[in-house]
């Protein structure tokens, strides 16, 4: 029997058949009893779309400028790290993805591709996220990025501790993977997974495993999220001044962050709960959009949750500037590697384009608050309380599969 994948939720489960237990945990996984993660796909309801009518939309325009450089989608690709356990050089893999759609690519501090494999075999816009672990290390990583043609650096504020990720506790998942009965015949039931993984060897965090940088510790440390948590305002203004590049700020939610993040000279910001991973109880990003438009007039980014086209143009419509993708592409990557994640990017594509034709919008850089009742529907309500298919296109890229 075959299955169309039409939807990222296809890819989801297609992946969720291919990789080991463990493995799918580590992507899927948020922390404490995860109702942060089950909100942040929730939340997007809050908002319904009002669309126009009678509007000539023959002609849509998705492409955009992000951060003073062309982007053919109001999208990134996010930093997310060990990709190389759900494809062999995952990091890769999503690099090249994001050059042929034309967009921007972040790789994470722990990847595991190095900063010069990647730059080695992709030639897209390259963003790199750091995570100070040890400040003598982040300016080498810095350093690294900056000779090797990355043209932006972002910067993540939220992991001063590491979440309590409760799956990947009780599945003892950690670099290097333990091998234990149970993750072997785990494993054996993934035989597709299994001998990719036999065949290519175990993924490690490669930026400190090369010349540059050998720390074991520093692997261990990435992984368990002990970082830096002196890292302060003063600290950021150091880095400011020490980069020369375009520099963004990621992790945020109050509106005086953001603020303080413009006085500092940041480039703009990260709207983001770390995809429900870090603090269960946290607000959604989306939450905080209106309020930091507002105070702000930083190009705003914005993570967690986003599976849907549609999702994307409601966040656009809030004053995003544009959306990251973090697990929506990972789906891709480990239920095809590089034709899965060029698939869902087509998915993406032709649903943001089908939205912005349903509503009446010519381009994503008309979308206004103008297109969402819920919005409106909020401030009414803030104010009493104060007062009292895939398209041809891309059907012909997504692959009948065999259960």
């Amino acid at each position: 029997m075959f299955t169309k994948l039409v939807d990222v939720e296809d890819y989801r489960i297609l992946a969720q058949k291919r990789l080991p237990k463990m493995v799918f945990d580590y992507l899927e996984g948020g922390a404490d009893d995860e109702t942060g993660l089950k909100h942040n796909h929730e939340i997007f309801e809050r908002y319904r779309l009002m669309p126009r009518r009678l509007v000539d939309v023959s002609k849509r325009v998705l492409a955009t400028t992000l951060l003073a450089r062309p982007s053919a989608m109001p999208i990134a690709i996010a930093p997310t790290g060990l990709n190389g356990i759900f494809w062999p050089h995952g990091d890769i893999v999503l690099a090249r993805s994001a050059a042929k759609a034309a967009i921007p690519f972040i790789l994470s501090t722990p990847s595991s591709d190095s900063i010069e494999e990647v730059a080695r075999h992709s030639d897209g816009d390259r963003w790199f996220q750091l995570y100070v672990v040890q400040r003598e290390l982040a300016a080498n990583l810095k350093q690294r990025a900056k000779d090797n043609g990355y043209s932006t650096l972002v910067l993540t504020t939220d992991v001063a501790v590491n979440g309590n990720r409760e799956r990947d506790l009780r599945n003892k998942f950690g670099v290097p993977v333990q091998f234990t009965p149970r993750t072997i015949l785990d494993g054996m039931m993934h035989p597709r997974w299994s001998l990719s993984f036999i065949r290519n060897g175990i993924p490690q965090l490669a930026n400190f495993a090369t010349a540059n940088a050998t720390s074991v510790d520093a692997q261990a440390a990435v992984m368990s999220r002990q970082m830096d948590a002196s890292f302060d305002w003063q600290a950021l203004r150091e880095l400011r001044d020490a980069w020369s590049g375009t520099l963004i700020v990621k992790g945020l939610l109050r509106t005086e962050d953001a603020q303080r993040c413009q006085s500092l000279g940041v480039d703009g910001i990260v709207l983001s709960n770390h995809g429900g991973r870090q603090l269960d109880g946290a607000a959604a990003p989306i939450e905080a959009l209106e309020a930091t438009r507002s105070a702000t007039h930083l190009p705003i980014l914005i993570d967690s949750g986003f599976r849907r086209g549609e999702q994307i143009i409601k966040a656009l419509c809030l004053g995003a500037s544009a959306v990251l993708l973090g697990r929506t592409t990972l789906y891709g990557l480990a239920a095809r590697g590089g034709a899965g994640v060029d698939e869902v990017l087509c998915i993406i594509r032709a649903e943001l384009d089908r939205t912005l034709a349903l509503i009446g919008c010519q381009s994503v850089s008309t979308l206004t608050q103008d297109y969402l009742l819920g919005s409106s529907l909020r401030n009414e309500a803030s104010n009493d309380h104060h007062d009292s298919i895939a398209p041809s296109a891309c059907r012909e890229r997504t692959a009948r599969m065999s259960h």
